[in-house]
């Protein structure tokens, strides 16, 4: 698969929707994870990212103009022993749940489908990272349905090992802006990791639609010690 600039993607699509990009930094010595959200709808914008119990949940920047808080307000980080589980939605905690007893990523992610927000079906889109003898795997999961059909859903598994410095790879909701808005298709796309973690930080959200961007969070993770640093920039401040 062709090798892209993660930036030129950014920049040159208004509307990817929601995002996640897993990879290993620079120097081969650090695990990347970045998510964010976009939205078009005041609903969907009048979102923060706050940190929780190691890992972030969705909260509303301001409480009297949440209309409708299903499919916007979850935890889209969260830790489960030296695992990091990144979603666009609740199933951070179904995969969560079924990591505690024993099962797998994919296997939780079989009991889900796409979100029902008809015409559009938003796919769900979900990453692990694993750390183990400071070696990095990751896996990323798209449930979306047959080109807007919800009688169709599938579920498409990806997995990750021997990843080289600087590279990562990037999933995101949506192809493009659009009315409905059409899905991501294809892999996951395999993009340039540069920088530290405040350069890192800084050139996806200049890159990120200045409009519709609404928060990010970056976590930088030493595959050695397990110690981590985490940036998260919210447009509603």
């Amino acid at each position: 698969m062709q090798l892209m600039e993660l930036n030129t993607l950014l920049k040159e699509n208004a509307y990817p929707g929601r995002g996640i990009v897993l990879g290993l930094e620079e120097t081969g010595k650090k695990a990347v994870v970045a998510y964010f959200i976009m939205g078009r709808s005041e609903n969907s914008r009048n979102r923060v990212f706050v940190e929780k119990d190691g890992g972030i949940i969705t909260r509303a920047f301001d409480e009297s103009k949440m209309i409708d808080p299903s499919l916007i307000i979850y935890a889209p980080v969260r830790l489960y022993k030296d695992m990091l589980i990144v979603t666009n939605g609740d199933q951070t905690d179904t995969i969560h749940d079924y990591l505690k007893k024993g099962f797998t990523f994919e296997a939780a992610l079989r009991t889900r489908c796409f979100e029902p927000d008809a015409p559009n079906y938003t796919p769900r889109i979900s990453g692990l990272v694993l750390r183990e003898k400071g070696k990095l795997s990751y896996r990323l999961s798209i449930l979306k349905s047959d080109e807007g059909d919800p009688t169709a859903p599938q579920r498409f598994f990806f997995e990750y090992v021997g990843v080289k410095p600087g590279v990562g790879h990037f999933l995101h909701t949506y192809s493009c802006d659009g009315n409905p808005i059409p899905s991501f298709g294809g892999e996951p796309e395999k993009v340039t990791l540069r920088g530290d973690i405040d350069s890192f930080t800084q050139a996806v959200w200049d890159n990120l639609n200045p409009d519709n961007k609404v928060s990010l969070f970056v976590r930088f993770i030493d595959l050695g010690s397990g110690e981590s640093e985490t940036r998260i920039v919210n447009k509603n401040v």
